[in-house]
């Protein structure tokens, strides 16, 4: 290896082991290891990982055992003068710490870099962490251990492959978008339990875009008939989810077919501005108003999940057959239908067939955007059936003027 190469490695080492003993250094009531110490340790384990390439891998190994020695002896004279309630955190990040510095040796430098940054945030946030955890429900805990039923449990184990007409169906990329739209659902969750129950209305209706927009729809056309002169609240809070919807569908298209997502986001971004222009007029309205968002339910209970790839691979097999069997006007059918309920399925499902080369793009944002105008008439009825005839009026001009500007952007729009 070049010498300006070892030299820069070592500095890199260096700084890395300065962070993390920074922060050890102001934090830690227990002087085990600290500002001077970590430095050593990083510049230590990149010592070892460079002499291995010359006498072998015991090297390192030695290192790491000496530095373990070291750790434990002075862990426990540490102990004997300090009555606090013992924890292995500091020698716990000094073995990760060396295995940096070996690591920068060997490995691409963005992951040492981002693996020592990660333990510099997570020793800092302790006191956050440490009341979160405290904070957390028997709900709140159900629903990350149902997560990650849902994401390590069952999505490895199931087949890989293609099934069925049309050959869709392949369980486990079905249940992966299954993972990534909970996913989703479950960001708007954990912020809907850091703000609680009060939030202001945008703040609502950006929790209620994410976890789901028709739920959040449903909640407060109801809320208008319970609580006297809450139409103008609950219709900027209706528009404000209805405007996440559009950032949803955005992130999935940009996770699903990056390729193509400078052909799909104009547009749809087009849609998403004319709404976020609603939503500000409406702001300077309402934003003094108090609000008290509803009670969000799980958003990764099982039978949900279920429900909804169920829905997903319906939408796919539909999709396939109406391209097979009717052509273009088929595909527009099949997305108004799946529109009214859920827009996110027939989005996953237009991703699928850009990617595998079965529909162009110029298509697809189309499809996606006549499903969520259909929405937006589903929507309009919820609130028509659950809501006041006031509510009704101002989410019926809303939403008028958000299907002539989405039916322009059909009509006009260029094609690629």
């Amino acid at each position: 290896m070049e010498l300006q190469r070892i030299f820069f490695l070592l500095g890199v080492a260096l700084g890395l082991g300065l962070l993390v003993g920074l922060q050890r250094e102001r934090s830690s009531a227990r002087r085990l290891a600290g500002f001077r110490t970590f430095p050593i340790i990083t510049v230590f384990g990149t010592v070892c990982a460079l002499l291995a390439q010359t006498f072998g891998g015991w090297v390192l190994a030695a290192g790491l055992l000496a530095l373990g020695a070291v750790a434990f002896a002075g862990c426990q004279a540490t102990l004997k003068s300090d009555e606090s309630e013992p924890s292995l955190i500091t020698e716990m990040s000094i073995l990760l710490m060396y295995g940096v510095g070996a690591y920068l040796t060997v490995g691409p430098m963005a992951v040492a870099v981002a693996i020592a940054g990660g333990v510099a945030v997570l020793l800092y946030l302790k006191p956050q962490l440490h009341g979160l955890a405290t904070k957390i429900g028997d709900t709140d805990f159900r629903a990350v251990m149902q997560f990650v039923l849902i994401t390590l449990v069952i999505l490895p184990v199931l087949p890989n492959q293609a099934y069925g007409p049309y050959a869709v169906l392949n369980p486990h990329r079905l249940w992966l978008f299954v993972v990534f739209i909970v996913a989703i659902s479950l960001s708007g969750y954990v912020a809907y339990k850091f703000f609680g129950h009060k939030a202001g209305a945008m703040i609502s209706g950006v929790l209620g875009g994410l976890i789901s927009s028709t739920a959040t729809t449903v909640s407060y056309a109801r809320r208008t008939q319970a609580v006297t002169n809450s139409e103008n609240l609950a219709a900027f809070v209706i528009l404000v989810a209805s405007t996440i919807l559009y950032g949803r569908i955005l992130v999935i298209l940009a996770a699903i077919v990056p390729p193509s997502f400078h052909l799909v986001a104009p547009p749809l971004g087009a849609m998403l501005g004319a709404l976020a222009v609603l939503c500000v007029v409406l702001w300077f309205k309402e934003r003094h108003d108090p609000v008290q968002m509803p009670p969000q339910t799980n958003p990764t209970e099982l039978k949900p999940a279920i429900v909804f790839g169920t829905l997903f691979a319906v939408v796919l097999l539909a999709t396939a057959a109406g391209k097979a069997h009717f052509g273009q006007g088929g595909l527009y059918v099949v997305a108004a239908l799946s529109g009214l309920t859920d827009v996110d399925a027939i989005t996953l499902s237009t991703a699928e067939m850009v990617n595998d080369n079965r529909l162009d793009a110029d298509t697809a944002w189309r499809l996606v955007l006549l499903a969520s105008l259909s929405n937006l008439l589903f929507k309009g009825g919820i609130v028509a059936v659950l809501g006041t005839r006031r509510l009704l009026a101002r989410i019926a001009v809303l939403f008028a003027v958000v299907l002539v500007v989405g039916a322009l952007i059909l009509l006009f729009w260029p094609r690629a």
